[in-house]
């Protein structure tokens, strides 16, 4: 005798109403949606702030001026420079706070000759600062990869998302 179980019959049944109430095409595009949307990940900015400490600076010359846009670790800055508003080259004013996501860039220390890898983050809370404009693309990609770019206002991820100047922290030495 052919006898199905109860589950056999409870699958055909579903699996049977499934296909009556929807379409290959519907499901082609629906696994489309699946495909480009997964394509679009890389593309969401990146939280960088946890590695903001992980590597220490290079020693500092007396050459460096870190209120200058020609300052070396300032090579992919696109703002106005926190030490010239309050802070520092690395810290934000007193009154900002660091956006949490930042844009990357590789600059080169001429004065140990290493390439550093160095996080770009703006700080957010006040009104833009208006002193020392910088902005220097070096090795800049285009807008479709968002963590090497620096025409974004990163701070659309804070509270308050006015911009108010930029800081650059170095994250490690580049490996070659």
């Amino acid at each position: 005798m052919n006898r199905r179980s109860r589950l056999d019959r409870w699958f055909e049944s579903s699996t049977r109403a499934v296909a009556q109430r929807t379409s290959r095409r519907g499901f082609l595009g629906a696994f489309g949606q699946l495909l480009v949307g997964a394509s679009l990940l890389p593309l969401l900015p990146i939280d960088r702030s946890s590695r903001a400490n992980a590597a220490e600076p290079p020693a500092k010359s007396h050459a460096d001026d870190t209120s200058s846009c020609d300052y070396w670790k300032f090579c992919a800055i696109d703002g106005f420079l926190c030490s010239c508003c309050g802070g520092s080259s690395s810290s934000c004013p007193p009154g900002t706070t660091p956006s949490p996501i930042t844009w990357i860039g590789t600059c080169h220390n001429p004065v140990d000759a290493r390439d550093y890898i160095v996080s770009y983050n703006d700080c957010c809370g006040k009104t833009s600062c208006g002193n020392c404009y910088c902005n220097r693309n070096e090795r800049e990609k285009p807008i479709y990869r968002l963590s090497a770019n620096n025409d974004i206002n990163w701070c659309m991820a804070n509270d308050n998302p006015n911009y108010h100047c930029s800081v650059s922290v170095i994250l490690g030495v580049a490996d070659k």
